[in-house]
């Protein structure tokens, strides 16, 4: 019976959701988890015919397994997408997940670095060396635009604007967006496409990419990891850092400065603005100047 919801359930989320295979996979995870709970506990009905009750002890279950709170978290917002699935489709004609209650979880901000810390981790980069002039070109990139590692890696020369200053790029479930690009990360990659990039030999079916390894491909998320890490290193920086601290580090760079957190959005590729909530973290210096500033007490 449950074969048939999963399916469509599926089908839903890769056409109206546009969502990557490993996001559905994910969903249909958190589905599978349910339907085993409703095996185990003898109860194998219909979407319809579950209550808030039963998500309950679905959910109380999970965490007897030892699931984390993160983790029940997240199987919690599987469900939530699934029962809108089921209300779209007029499978069900209430949602028993609206009054589920998700555990509280701790939000664990990365590390950020300041601009003085991100300048010295680039500086750290030989650019003497075709990889050093690379990279430099890639890091400039990542804070510039605030990108994934996965969408730095798969960025193409079509979609680089950069005589309007603008790059387009594919975020996850494939959507598009066109982000800003600083004067610094166009003059690297100019140097880059210019000075080494040309003289490398390309492997058919490559030839698109923008960043290339000695082979001619695409570089790994991995490689990426190794370079920041390695030149955090070099730097003296102890922090703990990864690809994605340069995102954060954009998106609260922008915040810092007063930017408006709908824009830091549009440029992030975040669907919900609660995402870009969580990315961007203040400190509460910032938030205090904030207040003082414009307060109506404190004037």
């Amino acid at each position: 019976m449950w074969e048939a919801y999963k399916k469509g359930y599926k089908a839903w989320l890769r056409l109206e959701k546009s969502l990557s295979d490993h996001s559905v996979e994910a969903y249909l995870h958190d589905v599978e988890k349910l339907t085993s709970y409703l095996q185990l506990t003898h109860k194998m009905v219909a979407p319809g015919e579950l209550e808030l009750k039963d998500l309950q002890l679905f959910v109380k279950w999970i965490g007897e397994l030892g699931m984390t709170a993160n983790s029940q978290a997240r199987i919690i917002s599987g469900l939530r997408s699934f029962y809108k699935y089921c209300l779209t489709e007029k499978i069900t004609q209430t949602d028993p997940s609206t009054l589920l209650e998700s555990p509280k979880t701790s939000r664990k901000l990365p590390d950020t670095l300041s601009f003085a810390e991100i300048e010295k981790l680039i500086a750290q980069l030989d650019q003497s060396t075709p990889e050093g002039g690379r990279n430099k070109a890639i890091l400039e990139t990542m804070y510039s635009c605030g990108l994934r590692v996965s969408e730095v890696v798969n960025l193409k020369l079509s979609c680089l604007y950069l005589d309007v200053g603008f790059i387009r790029v594919i975020g996850k479930g494939d959507k598009e967006r066109l982000v800003p690009i600083g004067r610094d990360a166009i003059k690297y990659i100019r140097i880059y496409k210019e000075d080494i990039r040309i003289h490398m030999p390309i492997h058919p079916g490559y030839e698109d990419f923008l960043f290339l390894n000695n082979r001619g491909k695409t570089l790994s998320r991995v490689m990426i990891f190794y370079i920041i890490k390695k030149a955090a290193a070099m730097a003296d920086i102890k922090k703990n850092i990864s690809p994605h601290t340069f995102r954060h580090s954009f998106a609260t760079h922008l915040v810092e400065g007063g930017a408006d957190l709908r824009a830091v959005q549009e440029m992030l590729g975040h669907e919900s603005i609660t995402t870009t909530e969580i990315y961007t973290h203040l400190d509460r210096d910032f938030l205090r100047d904030t207040l003082q500033r414009f307060h109506p007490a404190f004037q």
